[in-house]
């Protein structure tokens, strides 16, 4: 049996993640400290991604901002996830978020570079 709060589904996280608001990012910084919430996190964010693709209009900066909190904040078990969901796609919001992702640093602070 999961700890996974029943409100914590893909809608909801990709809800969140679209308006991000102090308290949405409060909600999913508690979710990302649970391990068993990463599926839903992560299916949360594909949709986010999907919508984001499907919409009339392509608000990049919105995007890359997400990438750049999500990169920033997530821990480091969650980090090669983001930059797969990231990369899962060519389209341009993927790119956005991609490149939000990669601004943030995020999965060079979880998996420095070895001094060789």
């Amino acid at each position: 049996m999961t700890n996974v709060s029943p409100i914590a589904n893909r809608h909801t996280v990709a809800d969140s993640l679209s308006a991000l608001s102090d308290e949405n990012r409060s909600w999913l910084m508690l979710l990302m400290d649970t391990p068993t919430a990463d599926a839903a996190l992560l299916d949360g964010l594909h949709l986010y991604l999907d919508r984001q693709s499907e919409a009339r209009l392509l608000n990049s900066l919105k995007l890359q901002k997400c990438g750049e909190w999500l990169g920033d904040t997530a821990p480091a078990r969650l980090q090669v996830r983001l930059m797969e969901a990231a990369k899962s796609s060519q389209h341009a919001a993927h790119a956005a978020f991609r490149a939000g992702l990669a601004r943030s640093g995020g999965l060079e602070n979880a998996y420095p570079k070895a001094k060789v």
